[in-house]
């Protein structure tokens, strides 16, 4: 299993809203593509301007491939990505 969180901070307060639908649309193509197992975003209450990605994968090139995919070339990499700051973490799932 790969896992990887990332923190998105929004630049603009004026576009949280926007990025808040189109990450729930990313989110929603992302989980029907192969090799996903879990995609959530998660927007802070504590901080408006900030979304946490869940993302769980079968492998880390089921991962990569999602970059191929239209969650992330169509509307993740240039409608996102320009607008927030992205922190991301590859993880282990400590059990």
């Amino acid at each position: 299993m790969f896992y990887i969180h990332v923190l998105l901070q929004v630049n603009d307060e004026n576009d949280v809203d926007e990025i808040r639908g189109l990450m729930a649309e990313a989110a929603r193509l992302s989980r029907q593509e192969p090799g996903c197992c879990r995609f959530e975003v998660y927007h802070s209450q504590s901080d408006p301007r900030t979304f946490v990605l869940t993302e769980w994968w079968e492998t880390e090139e089921a991962w990569k491939a999602h970059r191929n995919e239209r969650a992330f070339s169509e509307i993740y990499a240039p409608r996102v990505l320009p607008r927030v700051t992205r922190t991301p973490h590859i993880s282990t799932l400590v059990e």
